[in-house]
């Protein structure tokens, strides 16, 4: 069956046609496109992409979607990094555009990234795990005794400290003020402005506004100590956020996905070591922390697998 995916998150939109047979899978097609300041037109652009001049029989249409939905009515409720998106009822926006079929499902992202991963990723070896997905934002996905929670896990939202900064969702010192793409880039930005010596000065022409995750990272594997303290920095904050996941849990695994994971040896190893250090001995012994085999996938054949089922 022929399935088409689409995932809508804080840096770009993904949109596939996901064959399923059996137990195997194939991304048939694939588009990508930023999501930008108008994330509905790249929504239609997303979709439009995909479904050009491409032929097949479309069985279901799975969304995973940034933020609180209403799984009922198809309304995106919240989304800190999509605020433009709030209000939505994106099923309804996306079955005017795919009119093939009346089956559709819309989950949370990370949620269908952990499911992706217990399909067919990370995850399969494990009866119970976490998964974080680390990108502009941070998102989580739990799964026990195989079976995905049917829970919001706003891991990215739990306060690790009371007197933080302001986050999107409302609240103050959320992980995802500390850890996040958008808060490493944050941070260095301000720390540019306040003076701080760095290399970044010279990208960009000196726009260092432009600045991105990436090149924060090689910034910091050419010897850059901004870079270098805000990765390890923000790895601490990442552990803290880790150690009360396996304090609560107690999970055979966390699954760490998203772009930021590609900063492992600095960012990640300065998290497992907090980690460690602030989670209960006894329970984090038994959790291993390792990366997704999906990647940028896991979201896509997560809702895929989902929706299989209607």
């Amino acid at each position: 069956m022929d399935i088409i995916a689409i995932d809508i998150g804080g840096t770009n939109i993904r949109s596939a046609i996901v064959r399923i047979e059996g137990d195997s899978y194939e991304i048939v097609k694939k588009v990508k496109v930023q999501t930008g300041q108008s994330p509905l037109e790249s929504l239609v652009s997303s979709v439009d992409g995909l479904l050009y001049k491409t032929v097949c029989d479309i069985y279901a249409v799975g969304i995973s979607v940034a933020g609180i939905v209403d799984k009922h009515t198809g309304i995106l409720l919240k989304s800190p990094n999509i605020p433009k998106l709030e209000g939505i009822n994106l099923r309804d926006f996306v079955s005017e555009r795919i009119k093939d079929t009346d089956r559709f499902i819309i989950e949370n992202d990370a949620n269908a990234a952990a499911y992706g991963e217990a399909i067919a990723g990370a995850g399969r070896e494990f009866d119970d795990f976490v998964l974080f997905t680390l990108g502009t934002g941070i998102g989580g996905g739990v799964v026990l005794e195989r079976k995905l929670l049917n829970i919001p896990a706003e891991i990215g939202h739990m306060s690790i400290n009371n007197e933080g900064l302001q986050c999107p969702c409302g609240n103050v010192g959320c992980l995802e003020t500390v850890a996040s793409a958008s808060a490493i880039i944050n941070r260095v930005v301000g720390e540019i402005q306040n003076g701080a010596e760095t290399i970044m000065k010279r990208l960009y022409n000196g726009n260092f506004y432009k600045i991105n995750a990436q090149d924060i990272y090689n910034s910091a594997l050419e010897g850059d100590l901004l870079a270098r303290n805000v990765l390890r920095d923000a790895g601490k904050g990442l552990g803290i956020g880790i150690a009360n996941v396996v304090n609560i849990f107690m999970p055979d695994a966390v699954i760490l996905t998203g772009g930021l994971i590609g900063a492992w040896n600095i960012y990640v190893d300065s998290a497992i070591k907090e980690a460690h250090r602030r989670a209960m001995k006894e329970l984090i012994s038994k959790t291993r922390i390792l990366p997704s085999i999906l990647g940028d996938d896991a979201g896509l054949i997560g809702i895929a697998y989902l929706v299989k089922g209607l």
